[in-house]
């Protein structure tokens, strides 16, 4: 995909995949929906990390989102961070703003089910 970054990664990418790609992702992804700026995302990025860490190998999209960002749109992600689960390319849960491992926690634990 075009130089997008997988795996956990610090830094929001600019380049995000298109809507098409994401459809056609096999497995388990988490598509992550934020900003460098934004305060929100910098204090759940801990938490995010922590609960990544736990899991093995996750294809992770950290994608820098904003006005005029379509693939933000296109999942209407209205705050940040959003972490959206998706499974075969299509959503299957999503949380916002997560304060805690834990909630990252729950939205993995679906991966093993």
């Amino acid at each position: 995909m075009n130089g997008i970054q997988l795996g956990y990664n610090h830094e929001y990418s600019e380049i995000a995949p298109t809507i098409e790609e994401v459809r056609f992702l096999s497995g388990y992804a988490l598509l992550e929906f934020g900003a460098p700026w934004c305060l929100h995302c910098q204090t759940g990025e801990i938490v995010i990390q922590q609960a990544l860490d736990e899991i093995s190998p996750q294809l992770h999209i950290k994608i820098f989102d904003g006005k005029g960002k379509k693939l933000g749109r296109l999942f209407s992600v209205k705050l940040w961070p959003t972490l959206i689960l998706l499974k075969e390319g299509q959503e299957v849960d999503r949380i916002v703003r997560p304060t805690s491992v834990d909630d990252v926690r729950m939205l993995t634990a679906l991966i093993d089910e």
